[in-house]
């Protein structure tokens, strides 16, 4: 939600909230609107990591939300208090009384996949003609997001070391490195697994990224097969 108008960027309905989908609206508001300077949120453990319950958030141990906003400039805002995000607070408030209310006329019931669809092509739009203003300046803060490149910011990203047989691991499943012309293998070196939203999957060596699979692909590989001795 813009801070400046109340406008509604990006509303998704899911099982829980969390990382990826953190980086689902992320990347719908920059896909529809470009980079913002600044996010300011709660510090839900997805968001911030803090030591003490109730104290402030780590700027030593950056989750992954954090690292992809650092990654890509934009100034990650922890908030206190619910009254430091009033704004949000009152919009949700709002949603929360009448989104129901719209799920029942519109016969939205126990599919998410629906509920979603009524999020993105009624609800939204309807939400921001009612209770979105027009802001003190026409000119946008929003800078043009160009090419894709952000995309790879915002997913899971972890270094790992490449096995003698070319493969990493990557929750319980061997990713196999094909054959590239930069380098007949991979073998010990340090390369960074990027898994997606959507649930596609990527290897990257530095900037260049060496193999993706798509979300089915990525669905079918098969399982890392035991490696210690005795396992059955």
């Amino acid at each position: 939600m813009d801070d400046a108008t109340s406008e509604i960027y990006s509303a998704i309905l899911v099982e829980e909230e969390g990382t990826m989908s953190s980086f689902l609206g992320l990347a719908e508001t920059i896909a529809a609107k470009g980079l913002f300077s600044s996010f300011y949120t709660d510090r839900g453990s997805h968001y911030f990591f803090t030591p003490e319950a109730g104290g402030k958030v780590s700027k030593e141990v950056v989750t992954q939300v954090g690292r992809a906003l650092a990654q890509l400039g934009i100034k990650h805002i922890a908030a206190y208090s619910p009254e430091a995000r009033g704004r949000s607070e009152r919009a949700f408030r709002t949603i929360q009384d009448r989104l129901p209310k719209d799920f029942a006329l519109a016969e939205v019931v126990g599919d998410i996949a629906a509920a979603n669809r009524f999020l993105r092509e009624v609800f939204v739009s309807m939400y921001n003609r009612l209770f979105a203003v027009k802001p003190e300046l026409e000119e946008s803060a929003f800078v043009p997001a160009g090419d894709l490149a952000w995309r790879d910011a915002l997913c899971v990203q972890e270094e790992r070391v490449v096995a003698p047989d070319n493969t990493v691991s990557w929750n319980g499943r061997r990713l196999q490195i094909p054959a590239h012309p930069s380098r007949p293998h991979f073998v010990r070196v340090e390369v960074r697994v990027h898994e997606y939203p959507d649930g596609a999957l990527a290897i990257f060596h530095g900037p260049r990224r060496l193999v993706r699979w798509t979300a089915g692909e990525a669905a079918e590989l098969p399982a890392a097969k035991p490696s210690w001795r005795g396992a059955a």
